[in-house]
């Protein structure tokens, strides 16, 4: 039996059941079986598709082994997640969180969640354009002037201080750098994509090409990811300090996923275009082919190993890592946080 460490449910009407050591996914009106995934090998479950039903047989098998079971729509929105209630850290970790939001703790947390995001935007950038270096000096010029207009908003952030400052007044600045440094990247990318490609620029709510779609479904599964590790890092997923507290709004997320955007989604999704591998919709959405082709992608990319503190980790421990430093420091047991920025 092949080994299934990501079980990709995105057929309507299926259902995922438990038999023995496995999941088996089947369709019931037929009891033509589609897939099975031993529960050994298995990492996560993600549904993809309206009308997939799930046994509690299999949701406690996986909960039982922390195998958390994800659930995206057809434009990647990630609605819920299943894992076990037993796999989440102590109340103390929330207690500091709760308290860090009054103190320099939070001020330090907002500058550097919107500082790795702009790094990784420099250093994607910079990844890609090397290949342009030789072949089109005149486009890899263009990119190092995009490059040094984000590395100017870097420079803010970095010189921004927060002496005196609520959490409230210092976001509205960070967020302000921030959204200048989104729209000198996008352009950036515009650059380094394949040029036949049609894309009208980045769009987040309400797109409608396919690429940017590809990017809001991509950044859904990370988002579960991202939520996970908070989760299991003793984190509460709706308290942040970047991005504002809203009702239904995990703020935290929003603020942990920055750092990891362009070296999961982006970087993934780029290189896909870039290989001119199809990326199709049927009527206003993406195709089911598609958004199986862009979890594959990135789940692939979440595997990846990379440098980190001095060793080589794959992405997905990193983001773990990454929660759990988060965790100390707001503890009061690390002196800082530092982002994680990918290499290039």
């Amino acid at each position: 039996m092949a080994i299934v460490k990501y079980l990709l449910v995105d057929e309507f009407g299926t259902y995922v059941g438990k038999y023995s050591g496995r999941l088996r996914v089947t369709r019931p009106k037929t009891n033509e079986k589609l897939i099975e995934a031993p529960l050994i090998h298995l990492e996560a479950v993600c549904i993809m598709s309206n009308g997939v039903s799930l046994s509690s047989d299999a949701v406690r098998a996986c909960a039982e082994r922390g195998i958390p079971i994800y659930f995206l729509s057809g434009s990647g929105r990630a609605y819920a997640m299943l894992y076990s209630a037993q796999l989440t850290g102590t109340v103390a970790t929330r207690r500091a969180q709760l308290a860090a939001y009054e103190s320099p703790l939070g001020l330090h947390l907002a500058r550097t969640f919107a500082l790795g995001k702009v790094r990784n935007q420099v250093n994607l950038l910079r990844y890609f354009a090397k290949n342009y270096r030789e072949k089109d000096p005149t486009l890899f010029t263009h990119v190092h002037d995009v490059v040094s207009a984000i590395q100017d908003v870097q420079a803010e952030i970095e010189s921004f201080r927060t002496d005196g400052l609520v959490l409230e007044e210092a976001r509205h600045t960070l967020l302000g750098l921030e959204g200048r440094a989104a729209h000198h990247y996008w352009a950036g990318v515009r650059l380094i994509m394949r040029q036949d490609f049609e894309w009208p620029g980045r769009e987040t709510r309400g797109a409608t090409d396919v690429f940017n779609q590809a990017l809001n479904y991509g950044y859904g599964i990370l988002y579960g990811w991202v939520e996970r590790a908070l989760l299991l890092a003793g984190l509460d997923p709706y308290g942040g300090f970047l991005h504002a507290d809203r009702p239904g709004k995990p703020s935290l997320v929003l603020d942990s996923i920055e750092e990891f955007r362009q070296q999961v989604v982006d970087r993934a999704l780029i290189a896909l275009v870039n290989r001119g591998v199809s990326l199709s919709q049927e009527g206003t959405r993406l195709d089911v082919p598609t958004r199986r082709r862009i979890a594959e992608h990135v789940l692939k990319r979440l595997e990846t190993p990379v440098a980190y503190e001095g060793r080589r980790l794959q992405l997905k421990s990193v983001v773990q890592s990454q929660a759990r430093h988060l965790a100390t420091f707001l503890r009061g047991e690390r002196d800082a946080y530092e982002p994680f920025v990918g290499t290039w």
